[in-house]
């Protein structure tokens, strides 16, 4: 009978949409390896998936107050985040001159997702009873050195979609914490600092040349640094109203789309179900992140508002993110499509967020 309760308190809009949206990203990467009849990613996805949807019912069992009460808990999540991207650089191999996964077998771990996540919580927990006194400088640099050793670990790996990805998600929850105009003027000005330095004495000469084709896109060679943002444009402008059908993509399946699966997946799908493909996609978004909001209004304590809204930040910023750069309108860093790319530690993560909200509203 308390289960029977339980399950009624779930927000089940939210888990179809999510049902939904896992379906259309399967059924893509599934496409996509009709070409090369590799079904690897194919299959690994839909065990991911179990996995993560167990995870997400196992957690809304879970009591958030937990999280809220237990500082050491919080702090002991943090300290592994931290030592699990260390120790990318000693055992992680180097893939496209990047350290950023571990492999066990045929499996990859990405820390950096996990991190997301423990970050978040970090935050929400930080700032769930300093809020009041965030006129405090104190408070802003303290949260500030919480994100930046993760985010130096990954800058160093080099992983600059990422570190984009965990300052916005900082910055999105000081501001809902309320950080003054001034306060966030003051910011902006200090990344604009330290971006130049980056720019001179760390960014790679790659990372620039990617910088570059996207501010100046007649001065990139087609033949490299802009090929596949050419190629996305084309996927997607080929795919019209009603796209060229599933496994019918000539870009997708011809191989001229790179990472059909992961980086450029938004384009993989628009070329094969076009424009109603794409506006279902986005209509899902929508919901998904309407029933996140949702909770976070009807949130009556201060951790779990900024819980669900650094989710909310994390979903909005990846998915954002991920279609400007099919679109050419942000340079290629490498980000997901939330609960739709392939790649198990990006969807377990989504999945563990989503278990989370799930304990938020039914308790």
């Amino acid at each position: 009978m308390e289960i029977w309760r339980h399950f009624k308190k779930l927000d089940w809009i939210l888990i179809v949409t999510t049902l939904f949206l896992v379906g259309i990203g399967i059924l893509s990467i599934y496409s996509s390896s009709l070409a090369k009849g590799d079904f690897l990613n194919f299959k690994k996805q839909i065990i991911f998936f179990g996995i993560g949807f167990f995870l997400m019912f196992a957690l809304s069992f879970f009591d958030w107050r937990t999280l809220r009460d237990d500082p050491y808990f919080i702090l002991t999540l943090y300290i592994i985040s931290l030592l699990a991207l260390i120790g990318l650089f000693f055992f992680a191999p180097e893939i496209r001159g990047v350290k950023a996964w571990y492999k066990l077998g045929p499996i990859s771990i990405d820390p950096i997702e996990f991190t997301k996540i423990v970050l978040i919580i970090l935050l929400a927990k930080y700032f769930s009873t300093r809020h009041v006194e965030m006129y405090r400088l104190k408070h802003i640099l303290v949260s500030g050195f919480y994100v930046l050793f993760p985010a130096g670990l990954i800058f160093l790996q080099p992983d600059l979609g990422s570190v984009l990805i965990l300052i916005t998600l900082w910055l999105g929850i000081l501001i809902i914490s309320g950080i003054s105009l001034g306060q966030f003027l003051i910011l902006i000005l200090f990344f604009i600092f330290i971006f130049i330095l980056a720019w001179n004495f760390v960014v790679m000469d790659y990372q620039k040349e990617r910088l570059i084709s996207f501010i100046q896109p007649h001065l990139a060679d087609p033949l490299k640094i802009g090929w596949s943002q050419n190629q996305a444009k084309i996927a997607i402008g080929s795919g019209g109203i009603f796209g060229q059908g599933i496994g019918q993509g000539s870009q997708t399946q011809y191989g001229f789309l790179p990472e059909p699966q992961t980086d450029f997946i938004f384009a993989a799908l628009a070329e094969e179900t076009g424009l109603i493909g794409v506006s279902v996609l986005l209509f899902l978004f929508s919901i998904l992140i309407w029933r996140i909001l949702k909770i976070t209004f009807l949130a009556q304590a201060n951790f779990p508002r900024l819980f669900a809204s650094g989710f909310t930040i994390l979903l909005i910023s990846q998915i954002f993110i991920h279609i400007g750069m099919n679109l050419g309108m942000i340079p290629v860093i490498g980000i997901p499509l939330p609960l739709i790319s392939y790649g198990g530690s990006s969807l377990l993560t989504t999945f563990i967020g989503l278990g989370i909200l799930q304990s938020l509203k039914t308790h």
